[in-house]
């Protein structure tokens, strides 16, 4: 490329001009550089199932461009979310590092769910290495749109301290259980929206409940659809540069909130009933309908994203991913068995067995990720910061992840692979997992039994994890159980230490 441009700007110049062209040279060649490296968008599902959608196994409910992204790039069968809920695995996914690293392992709320009391969750500490700030010092504009859940504005959380240009969204977790708030934040400003104030986690009375009172629990503006109408003005705005967008969408969490027109393309295909609000959130006429349309809806919104991509000519520079932050939820009017949401797994949200952190991962890439390939490579979301750091110029070593770009563009014989995936969640018990080959342990209720005994299950033949061989393999747990001691390092507050018998408070 040096030679090539050297001749170029001789033809142009003449010898006289040597001066100017060695001047010249370097910011031809960063231009150069600039051109060939892709575009990222990088979309997170919130609360979705391993199998809610068509390309893996769902029945129920439609997702037509999701399953075309499938067709037209490569679709994972083993991939991992870091953490069973929303802020460690979002955590987790920004800094590359696994549970028993990550600065941030649990949902720590602050403040509460009115406006004059959003405090979000713990944020992250000022200094973090992130998938932003590593893509920002290599050239690419970076901007957030959606859901953040780790430091609201005011905190060393906000997304303008973690390498971000732009950020729209969610700042607090809480705030996003309502899919018609008041607000929502830009660059650390509010930007008000046109819904009254209701709370999302309000109740109704089963017998008296009219048509109007559910009604109350749906406002004018759908986040969401201001989340892409957001993400179309900055792909536009930034379609001349490399760019990296996180689009961390809302949906399927609860609550249960659907557009009417979406809805009613379900209304009448289920045998359901109301949920009148007396588990949570807010009551719903129609939820199984509601929760087919969150998932629907969100697959329309991937479509539009990839539909402007492609519009725009920038479809062959550009790489899209899609995930889930953990596995599918387990209450207020959710009915995963009917929909089978997370294909027969064991376990939900706020589990590690492999329905709360087994999700579905598409990557599509074209002319770069063959068309219409299944991965069984074993994969995590701790994976993504070394993969972006490939495919943007050059590898980091600052991460408990491997890069999977030999994997995504058919050089499996390339690709490393983990000695070990660790997990660790210190709510609902404390909890630890790890997986070693298809061997996968488990260990619940770690806080007030630490030594009560593993489960160990042999994936290639169990992945619904029915059949305990702890006791056949006690050399397989003393592996597991040395893991944890060398992976584990403690946590930055008490409430997340649930391992070390030395810090636990008594």
């Amino acid at each position: 490329m040096l030679k090539e441009a050297r001749n170029t700007l001789n033809q142009c110049l003449g010898t006289s001009g040597l001066f100017v062209l060695f001047f010249l040279i370097p910011l031809f060649i960063i231009a150069q550089e600039q051109k060939t490296k892709p575009n990222i968008i990088y979309i997170y599902a919130d609360d979705l199932g391993y199998g809610e959608l068509g390309s893996y196994g769902q029945t129920k409910i439609k997702t037509p461009h999701l399953d075309r992204m499938a067709k037209e790039g490569m679709r994972f069968t083993q991939h991992y979310s870091g953490a069973p809920v929303c802020a460690p695995s979002r955590s987790i996914l920004m800094t590359g590092k696994h549970s028993g690293h990550s600065y941030i392992r649990g949902n720590y709320e602050m403040g509460g769910f009115a406006d004059s009391l959003e405090g979000g969750q713990m944020p992250l500490h000022e200094g973090a290495y992130t998938i932003a700030k590593m893509l920002k010092e290599r050239g690419y504009h970076t901007g957030l749109v959606g859901k953040w859940g780790m430091g609201v504005t005011g905190t060393t959380g906000s997304p303008l301290n973690h390498g971000f240009d732009y950020y729209y969204g969610v700042l607090d977790q809480k705030q996003a259980h309502n899919f018609y708030p008041t607000h929502l934040w830009e660059n650390d400003k509010w930007d008000a929206l046109n819904n009254h104030v209701f709370s999302v986690h309000g109740k109704i009375d089963s017998k008296t409940a009219t048509g109007a009172d559910f009604e109350k629990f749906r406002g004018k503006d759908y986040a969401p659809a201001k989340f892409t109408q957001k993400a179309l003005s900055y792909i536009e705005k930034n379609s001349k540069q490399p760019f990296f967008l996180y689009l961390p969408y809302t949906l399927p969490h609860l609550a249960l909130q659907a557009p009417e027109e979406s809805v009613r393309k379900y209304i009448g295909q289920f045998d359901e009933k109301p949920y009148y609000g007396e588990n949570g959130y807010a009551p719903n006429k129609y939820p199984l309908s509601t929760y087919a349309a969150m998932i629907s809806y969100l697959d329309e919104q991937v479509g539009i994203i990839m539909d402007r991509i492609k519009k725009l000519g920038l479809d062959e520079n550009t790489i899209i991913m899609f995930s889930s932050d953990n596995g599918a939820t387990f209450s207020a009017g959710v009915d995963t068995k009917f929909f089978n949401s997370v294909s027969g797994l064991r376990g939900l949200k706020m589990d590690l067995y492999e329905g709360g952190i087994r999700v579905p991962f598409i990557a599509r890439w074209p002319n770069h990720i063959k068309a219409n390939t299944v991965s069984d490579h074993v994969s995590i979301q701790y994976d993504i910061m070394p993969t972006l750091a490939e495919l943007s110029g050059s590898k980091i070593t600052q991460t408990d992840g491997k890069s999977l770009v030999p994997e995504l563009l058919g050089r499996e014989t390339e690709q490393k692979k983990h000695e070990f995936l660790y997990f660790e969640y210190p709510e609902n018990g404390g909890q630890l997992a790890v997986r070693i080959g298809n061997w996968k342990g488990v260990k619940r209720n770690v806080r007030k039994n630490p030594k009560d005994p593993w489960e160990l299950f042999d994936l290639a033949t169990d992945k619904y994890e029915r059949n305990d061989l702890a006791a056949k393999h006690p050399e397989i747990i003393e592996k597991m159980n040395a893991i944890v001691k060398r992976e584990h390092v403690h946590p930055h507050i008490l409430d997340w230490e649930f391992i070390d018998p030395k810090i636990i408070r008594n």
